[in-house]
Order: structure tokens, then C-alpha cells, then sequence
């Protein structure tokens, strides 16, 4: 080992070592990450480099790091730069999660018990019950892909929710009961469902032809059908209270909704609104 690249200590007694710096690390041979308040560092790469070249800044940002007390250590690393992932799993790093663009790996490095929260745990998917109040018809549908393409099979239209999703209904759309599954998606991730009653603006039926092979009203003579049907019934003519809305604003200021049980949210809404009227 080139005695040049690694620190010079004096060992002592108890066969440790201690390491007296006495110059500053250069900023040019570590990286320059982003601290959080949970006294980690979060680096993104944002230009290539050849993986010797990058083992050997990881390994000197790691040692000023635990100098520094920090904990969880982040790489943001951009699908461009996939050739450094083995790089950094080889210096104590695994996977965290993945997105289209990018790979987030992670490392906890006292010796101490690792806290770095485990990726995200659920997916949402909502399932819309599209009630005909008069007839009693439900929408449903069948699906050109999933688990029931080519078994015959009429269901409500489903669909996990996407960052931004835009439905063409009327406002008063109601949230009227949630169910847990778990290791539903990926055999690892739990699926949190949400039902709602929409009120649809029109009862002409345009399916959507890329996910949809038809659709059609049917009457709820089937079990669950009867039971989700009077669910929602009963909440479009006021006879239960199930789950309503209030808009808020997150500490930042981005908008965000509550769901509680409706009265609550009544009186929730009509104290912001009077609150509003009186500025």
C-alpha cells in the first residue's frame, strides 16, 4: 500500500489508532454532498468518471464523513452513470430505491443501529363505483390486461394512482371505504384501496381503449356489488357519513387534503370558511 494515500495515526495500548489531522482535506478530492436533518449527506453525481476514479473519492468522503459525525449517507445516481453501481456496493452501499431516471443507494455508517427508513411500503390504487341512482346500474368493466384480461370477468374500473391523476367527473366526488392488502404489488408491497361514489356528468359510456375491452352497467345482483352499492347509496342521499375531504396546506404551503369521517369535516370547512370571511 502507497503509504502516501492513507492516514499516518499512532497506535496505541489497545491496538487501536489515533489520527491527529492537521491540515485540511481538500474539498477537490471528496464530494460535495447535500446535509439533512437527520445528520446525513445526500451526493448526487453529476458527471462521469471512471470507477477507480470514483472508488477512490467515496472511500476519502467516507472518512471525512464519520469525522464529521454523519450518518446516513445517500448517492443520487443517475441511470447514465449505472457503471459506478458496483463501485459503491462494493464500499458498503445497497440499493434503496429506483426511479426512471435515477438509482438511490444508501449506506449507514457509525457503528451504530441503522435508521435510514426503508423505501415506500404501499401502493394507492382507488376503484370508482359510478352508480345509476334510478335504474341501479353499476359501470363496470373488463379489463385487456391484469390479473383478470381473458377470464371473463366483469369488475369496478380500478387502477393505481399515479403522482397527477385527472378524472372527468363531477366535484362531489365521495370517499366511502379503504381495504389492505398486503404483499399485493410485486409480492412485496402492501395496496391501500380507496372506493368512490363519482357521480358521472353524462351515462353515456366511452371507453377508454387502450386498458379497456368494454363496459357496460350491470345490476348489483352479485354479493359485493349489493354491499358497495348500498355503501354509496347510502351516502348519496346523506344516510351515511363515511369519509369527506378538507383541503389544507402542508407547512410549505403545498396544497393537501384530510380525509376524516364527514360531520367533522363539516364543521372543519365551515370554520375555515368563516374564518376566510373574516379577514
Amino acid at each position: 500500500m502507497d503509504a502516501s494515500k492513507i492516514f499516518q495515526g499512532e497506535p496505541d495500548n489497545y491496538d487501536g489508532v489515533t489520527v491527529t489531522i492537521t491540515e485540511p482535506m481538500d474539498a477537490s478530492k471528496i464530494f460535495q454532498g447535500e446535509p439533512d436533518n437527520y445528520d446525513g449527506v445526500t451526493v448526487t453525481i453529476a458527471e462521469p468518471m471512471d470507477a477507480a476514479v470514483f472508488t477512490e473519492k467515496l472511500r476519502a468522503s467516507l472518512s471525512h464523513w464519520r469525522q464529521e459525525g454523519k450518518k446516513g449517507i445517500w448517492i443520487n445516481l443517475p441511470i447514465r452513470f449505472a457503471n459506478l453501481v458496483e463501485a459503491a456496493v462494493s464500499e458498503g452501499f445497497r440499493y434503496h430505491h429506483a426511479e426512471p431516471d435515477y438509482l438511490m443507494l444508501v449506506s449507514w455508517i457509525p457503528n451504530t443501529r441503522d435508521t435510514i427508513p426503508a423505501n415506500a411500503s404501499h401502493v394507492v390504487g382507488v376503484g370508482a363505483l359510478v352508480l345509476n341512482k334510478n335504474t341501479g346500474e353499476v359501470l363496470v368493466v373488463q379489463e385487456k390486461s391484469g390479473y383478470f384480461r381473458n377470464k371473463n370477468v366483469w369488475k369496478l374500473p380500478t387502477g393505481v394512482v399515479n403522482e397527477v391523476i385527472y378524472i372527468s367527473f363531477t366535484p362531489d366526488e365521495q370517499l366511502n371505504s379503504n381495504e389492505q392488502s398486503h404483499k399485493a404489488f410485486l409480492k412485496k408491497k402492501s395496496d391501500l384501496f380507496f372506493l368512490c361514489a363519482l357521480t358521472p356528468r353524462s351515462y353515456e359510456i366511452i371507453e377508454q381503449k387502450s386498458e379497456i375491452l368494454e363496459a357496460k352497467p350491470l345490476n348489483q345482483n352479485q354479493e359485493m356489488f349489493k354491499y358497495m352499492a348500498n355503501i354509496c347509496q347510502k351516502k348519496c342521499e346523506e344516510e351515511y357519513l363515511g369519509f369527506s375531504t378538507v383541503e389544507t396546506t402542508t407547512g410549505t404551503g403545498k396544497k393537501s387534503f384530510v380525509y376524516c369521517n364527514a360531520d367533522h369535516a363539516m364543521s372543519l370547512n365551515a370554520a375555515r370558511d368563516q374564518a376566510s370571511s373574516s379577514h
